[in-house]
C-alpha cells in the first residue's frame, strides 16, 4: 500500500448503520456493509458527504444511516473499486485503509438521496450481482 501524500487532509467520512461513539475503531475483519456481506480486509472512507451518504443509504441492516467523521490511523490508498472502474481521478476521494479509522464526530443534519435516485442505484447494483460482479473487494 502506498501511503496518500497528494490527497486533501480531511475532513473524512464514512457512511454506515453502525451505532458506534466518538472515539470507536471502525476495523477490518468485520463483514462489510455491501453485498455478499463477507468479512472485509479493508475499511472505506471519502473526503466527500456525497460519498458517504452513498455508503449510509446503502449500507445493510435496519439500523439508523449514520454518517461519522473519521480520521485514518494509518496509511490508506485510493479505493480501486470505484478510482479505477467508475471515477478516474478520484472525485469522490474514496479511500481503503487496512488500518482502522477513529471515530471523531458525527454528521447530525445531512440530506439524503430521492427514492428514485436510490432506486435506480440500487437497481444498478442488482445488475452487477446479477452479473456476478460484487460491489466491493
Amino acid at each position: 500500500m502506498t501511503p496518500q501524500t497528494d490527497t486533501p487532509s480531511g475532513p473524512w467520512y464514512h457512511g454506515t448503520r453502525a451505532d458506534l461513539g466518538t472515539g470507536d475503531l471502525i476495523t477490518a475483519g468485520r463483514k462489510s456493509n455491501f453485498g455478499s456481506r463477507k468479512p472485509m480486509s479493508w475499511v472505506y472512507f471519502a473526503g466527500t458527504l456525497e460519498a458517504a451518504i452513498w455508503g449510509a443509504e446503502l449500507a445493510a441492516g435496519d439500523g439508523r444511516e449514520r454518517i461519522y467523521i473519521v480520521e485514518p490511523t494509518g496509511p490508506f490508498e485510493a479505493d480501486p473499486n470505484l478510482t479505477d472502474k467508475k471515477f478516474p481521478g478520484n472525485p469522490t476521494l474514496s479511500f481503503r485503509s487496512r488500518e482502522p479509522l477513529r471515530i471523531v464526530g458525527e454528521v447530525a443534519e445531512w440530506e439524503g438521496h430521492s427514492p428514485e435516485q436510490l432506486q435506480a442505484m440500487h437497481e444498478g447494483l442488482a445488475r452487477l450481482k446479477a452479473q456476478g460482479i460484487e460491489a466491493i473487494d
